[in-house]
């Protein structure tokens, strides 16, 4: 049986997630670090404390998104069991706290689309992850009937009365 989400870990479009995640973090932590503190001393006393709430998850969302993708680079690179990588997996959290459209109205649109970056690669990677959890047919095949063989059945049945 092929799981088509564990193949797409091993794909180049899983890399390609993966090198768009670690860019993101990169830009974030470039623009934390520079364009955004230049930004964040413009802001009120008010919206200041809405940028660094929302900076803060930011950063913690990454944090989370990052953990999940080197977990499964090394899974997909041989360095790490999946056993294991489940078991690490579970730690994190791929659902974080919801947008707040409200606040990012208020704040620099450069971090704005760092949010929104962020937010489409959590959604990837919570799909990917959803599917990876999904158990496989093989795992529900004893759940389900199987139509083949009761129809055998039958037929064994119907021959073995003449």
């Amino acid at each position: 049986m092929i799981r088509f989400a564990e193949r797409r870990l091993a794909s180049p479009a899983f890399f390609a997630l993966f090198s768009e995640g670690m860019q993101l973090v990169d830009d974030t932590a470039a623009y934390l670090d520079g364009e955004g503190r230049e930004a964040a001393r413009a802001l009120s006393r008010g919206v200041g404390a809405i940028y660094v709430q929302q900076s803060m998850r930011l950063s913690t969302r990454l944090m989370q998104l990052a953990s999940w993708l080197l977990l499964r680079r090394a899974v997909a690179e041989h360095e790490m069991t999946e056993a294991t990588a489940r078991r690490e997996a579970a730690r994190i959290d791929l659902v974080g706290p919801l947008r707040d459209i409200d606040q990012e109205a208020l704040l620099p649109p450069a971090l704005v689309a760092l949010i929104l970056r962020s937010f489409e690669l959590q959604r990837q990677i919570a799909q990917l992850e959803a599917a990876l959890a999904a158990p496989s047919p093989v795992e529900n095949e004893d759940l389900r009937p199987n139509a083949v063989a009761g129809q055998i059945g039958r037929l064994r049945r119907a021959f073995e009365r003449r």
